[in-house]
């Protein structure tokens, strides 16, 4: 009889720690800590709306998703684009 390879489908596989996301300081005097959670093109099957230059992030492109430290459940987390995320501090109206 041949052997059948069958994972546990009720455990979902554990994600590597410490990939999924890095922790940025905000800027002195502005002080904001951000999760910061790289998501790859080929996982971005959405569009989104950049809150750095108000433009769509298509489907496909890769990005950045960024919530406060002090909102453990993430509800204001926002999808910039790489770019936007990394000038964000040399626009005014930073957060």
């Amino acid at each position: 009889m041949p052997r059948h390879n069958r994972r546990d489908r009720g455990t979902p596989p554990t994600p590597p720690s410490g990939a999924l996301h890095r922790v940025e300081r905000g800027p002195a005097g502005l002080g904001i800590d951000h999760h910061v959670r790289p998501i790859p093109g080929s996982r971005a099957t959405k569009p989104y709306l950049c809150p750095g230059c108000r433009q769509t992030i298509a489907p496909g492109t890769a990005h950045v998703v960024a919530w406060p430290v002090d909102d453990p459940d993430g509800e204001d987390r926002r999808h910039w684009h790489t770019g936007c995320w990394n000038g964000r501090i040399t626009r005014t109206g930073y957060r």
